[in-house]
């Protein structure tokens, strides 16, 4: 059958949803550049109004996932990747891409910078001095080899179809699609020739996904559509009603996932990596269940062998050569530290995390457009935890600003972004939910 993009378009517009065949035609048209970029936005916005069949998901995945460079891997091990949806004080990819080489997976982790009130994994890595996450396949393979894990970001070549795509989509309003926001997640993962596929969808105030049925919508379709494409996956649906760490920030939260890796701390951000994984682990073979595979995580990172992962990859990607060992001296500090304090007396019983991200961005934590520079070193640590019990001057966080200005703007944001009541309250559970 001869397609024609108006047609598919004409479809849509009448409430069709196009065939797996009529989706593989359009990508390959907008890879090639015989789509407009109307016609692209007149694509995006009918998926909005009409949606995806589930076969028509894995179709535009696959061919989004197809449109550029797919890497596969000969390692003499499993390739595993986990995926966040994105929340505050979320540094787990630190944690869990080095123990999971440790126990002998292989972990490329293509990743992001940051995107809204999030902050970005790529952005946090650099935080290191001298650490480069753009690189070429040779140097990913080469810090493949050296480390047995890499974070680091997609090559021009790795679906560019969703590169396109989504520019688009974010001028027309139309990113908050279910089935464009599975396929642009997955085009990417499958891409990097992963095998096995961990997802953590956060729900909660610091999450894009606010209400635990949307996150789990998004867990369900993010699963289907991966297993669906030969990608054994599976989610957790993780809480984000407060920071995962207590820190937000680039080289803050390496600091706490260096805390992590060396002994010197424990807390949900040891659990959910420890989860995931496990999970990771039992997936891919290496062990026969996830309570295995926790124990196996756990054990690299009490033994030393993920924080010397880590510090292998650091130093593979140009950073310096004694990173675990000297992490502290390496990692920039901010001009101003200064405390923001409670008003009254009372228990912590609300943390608007999306407000504490934005707060940590307009310090230049984060871009608010895409020429910003980013200061590694601003942000907020020791984030007081919900039930917290605080009295008038109690800290409620560290703020660390280049200028005292704008740590007492910074400051004013922490007291407006978290609620002092009067009774206390339950703290929600870490992982709601596991699906897959």
């Amino acid at each position: 059958m001869a397609w024609d993009a108006r047609r598919i378009l004409a479809e849509l517009r009448h409430g069709v949803s196009p065939s797996p065949e009529a989706l593989r035609w359009f990508i390959e048209g907008l890879t090639g550049g015989a789509i407009s970029d109307a016609q692209t936005g007149a694509f995006a916005m009918g998926i909005c109004t009409t949606g995806l069949t589930p076969e028509g998901t894995t179709a535009l995945t696959l061919a989004m996932r197809d449109s550029g460079h797919v890497l596969t891997w000969d390692l003499g091990g499993p390739v595993v990747d986990k995926h966040s949806t994105g929340g505050v004080g979320d540094c787990v990819s630190f944690v869990v891409a080095p123990a999971l080489a440790a126990c002998g997976a292989f972990a490329p982790l293509l990743s992001g910078r940051g995107l809204g009130h999030t902050g970005g994994t790529l952005d946090k890595l650099e935080a290191i001095p001298g650490v480069s996450t753009q690189v070429t396949e040779e140097r990913l393979r080469a810090i493949i080899d050296a480390a047995g894990c890499a974070i680091v970001g997609a090559t021009a070549d790795i679906a560019p179809a969703d590169k396109r795509l989504y520019a688009v989509r974010d001028v027309t309003s139309t990113v908050d699609s279910l089935d464009l926001i599975t396929a642009s997640i997955l085009s990417k993962k499958l891409a990097a020739g992963t095998q096995t596929l961990v997802l953590d969808v956060k729900t909660g105030s610091g999450a894009f996904m606010k209400s635990r049925e949307e996150a789990r919508a998004l867990a369900t379709a993010l699963c289907a559509t991966a297993n669906a494409a030969g990608c054994k996956t599976r989610a957790v649906i993780s809480d984000m009603s407060q920071p995962l760490a207590p820190a937000i920030g680039n080289a803050l939260e390496i600091e706490e996932a260096m805390k992590v890796l060396v002994g010197e701390a424990t807390g949900p951000l040891l659990e959910l990596s420890a989860r995931l994984g496990g999970m990771a682990l039992a997936d891919s073979g290496l062990v026969k269940t996830d309570a295995e595979g926790e124990t196996a995580i756990r054990a690299a990172i009490a033994d030393g062998r993920a924080a010397e992962r880590f510090s292998g990859m650091v130093v593979a990607m140009g950073g310096p050569v004694d990173f675990d060992e000297n992490w502290r001296r390496f990692l920039p500090e901010a001009n101003v530290i200064t405390e923001a304090t409670a008003g009254t007396a009372g228990y912590v019983t609300a943390i608007d995390g999306q407000a504490l991200g934005l707060a940590s961005v307009s310090l230049g934590g984060g871009r608010k457009v895409e020429s910003d520079t980013i200061d590694p070193a601003v942000g907020f640590s020791r984030i007081v935890t919900l039930g917290t019990k605080v009295e008038p001057g109690s800290p409620l966080a560290s703020v660390h600003a280049a200028r005292e200005d704008g740590a007492a703007q910074a400051a004013e944001a922490i007291r407006a972004a978290i609620t002092i009541g009067p009774e206390p309250v339950e703290t929600p559970a870490l992982i709601r939910e596991t699906l897959g």
